[in-house]
């Protein structure tokens, strides 16, 4: 059972959709090594996730073997998602547990996304503050190049 599979409400809504051209037409049921191929993690963390409790109840083959399905892949691309948020591993371990706890917890969800959002829209600004550094620098050598190439040419 996945995380997505463990409390038997509309959880789907939790996880973005995952690249569906991705994975192999009619297929629900992957190795770790197409896991790791389809996300570009390795086995080791995604064996990682599973222990710290970011990707429990994967399902295993009948000789032991992790099977993962469309469910897990979209939970993990929500997951990649929050990485590049920066948000901390212990947050998404939290997210992770709120959802298997149910509907009940959909308060505790989005304090946390809330907050999240809050931190990523401060980066945004931030960046965008270095961007507008470089912008200025570019346009100075930009205008420096230009007064030189029209020195050289006298």
């Amino acid at each position: 059972m996945t995380v997505m599979e463990t409390t038997g409400t509309r959880t789907a809504s939790c996880a973005a959709a995952w690249h569906a051209d991705r994975r192999p037409d009619g297929q629900d049921n992957y190795t770790i090594s197409e896991v790791a191929a389809f996300t570009g993690l390795t086995a080791h963390t995604l064996r990682w996730y599973e222990r710290i409790g970011l990707m429990p109840h994967i399902d295993r083959s009948h000789t032991g073997q992790r099977r993962y399905s469309n469910r897990d892949l979209d939970w993990l691309d929500l997951v990649g998602k929050l990485r590049l948020t920066g948000m901390p591993v212990a947050d998404m371990v939290r997210y992770a547990e709120l959802v298997r706890e149910g509907d009940h917890t959909y308060g505790a969800r989005f304090a946390l996304l809330k907050a999240t959002r809050e931190d990523v829209l401060a980066r945004i600004a931030e960046l965008q503050g270095t961007l507008a550094v470089l912008d200025r620098k570019i346009d100075f050598y930009a205008d420096a190049e230009r007064a030189l190439a029209l020195e050289g040419s006298r």
